[in-house]
């Protein structure tokens, strides 16, 4: 018919999806007039099949007549006659990236940690799925972002631990009593880990932050408690003596720093609405992480405090 296939998808695209033909003015507002046929007809097939499509004017109307009774003015032929016209499945759309074309599967991950389901997929997928040639997969999303996350927190996470212990040391001037504050730091993780185990929690990069955080508020408990048992022994006060009534006299301060965190994430901790994902590792980890080094700080570190000095003392 002399006719090419962009000149009958013009048709169907006219038809189906529509064309802007003119501008509709109210007021400040603008609005597309859009040409395209009524909804119920756009949904029947016989509807599709009949289209009228423009054929060149020179194209004889007898040729395009002939062997059929047609209804069609002489420059104009059905779509049927020049297209296969079916309902069938085909993609919505052709996506890409680095020039590559992508197929995208998503999935959402309840009730276990992304990484171990990460790690199901992978060998399910290598046992079960054969990948034809040209093709691959590759994990992206929330697990990406992650793996980023993870190699951050690799850094970030010694880094901050060295410049608690540096601070400490410049504090005190005594890698011995620098040791002794920081060793409330393994007793807070403790907490936050068995926090974690007990609430069903996974580990996240919320939750790694939230060990951060906890690390700083244990040292400040024992800054506060060894500070002032060295305050005493300045005094001339005895060893033992010394221990017991820092111990004693710090107790409430050290209590009220624990409680102002415990009690200030508890919310987070119980949270149950968007965000709740973010908030409820964090908060978990520092109030389990807080109450486990509350009490080794209180208990503990005395005990750690005599054993690191009588040798000290004796030699006095």
């Amino acid at each position: 018919y002399g006719m090419n296939v962009a000149d009958v998808q013009d048709v169907v695209s006219l038809a189906v999806g529509g064309k802007k033909a003119g501008l509709f003015f109210e007021g400040d507002k603008r609005f597309d007039i859009v040409v395209r046929l009524p909804e119920g007809l756009r949904e029947n097939l016989e509807v599709i099949k009949n289209l009228p499509v423009p054929i060149p004017s020179e194209l004889n109307s007898t040729k395009v007549n002939k062997g059929h009774n047609s209804s069609y003015e002489p420059n104009y032929i059905p779509l049927k006659l020049i297209a296969d016209i079916k309902v069938t499945s085909g993609l919505n759309q052709v996506s890409r990236e680095n020039t590559k074309r992508r197929i995208v599967v998503q999935a959402n991950v309840r009730g276990r940690d992304l990484g171990s389901f990460v790690k199901e997929v992978e060998k399910e997928i290598d046992n079960k799925v054969k990948i034809p040639t040209g093709y691959w997969y590759k994990i992206g999303g929330q697990f990406e972002n992650l793996q980023k996350a993870r190699t951050r927190l690799s850094i970030v996470v010694p880094v901050s631990l060295l410049l608690i212990f540096i601070i400490l040391f410049s504090t005190f001037n005594s890698l011995k009593d620098s040791l002794l504050v920081f060793s409330g730091v393994p007793f807070a993780l403790t907490g936050g880990v068995i926090a974690l185990l007990l609430r069903g929690i996974p580990f996240s990069i919320s939750a790694g932050i939230g060990f951060i955080a906890l690390s700083g508020v244990a040292v400040l408990d024992g800054v506060v408690m060894v500070s002032f048992i060295k305050q005493l022994l300045t005094d001339g006060k005895p060893l033992d003596q010394a221990i017991k009534q820092g111990a004693l006299t710090r107790f409430r301060p050290v209590v009220m720093t624990s409680l102002v965190a415990a009690l200030g994430l508890l919310p987070m901790a119980l949270a149950t609405t968007t965000g709740a994902e973010v908030q409820r590792p964090l908060a978990t980890v520092v109030i389990g992480g807080v109450t486990s080094g509350l009490l080794l700080t209180l208990l503990v570190l005395p005990a750690l405090y005599k054993i690191f000095h009588s040798k000290q003392e004796a030699k006095e």
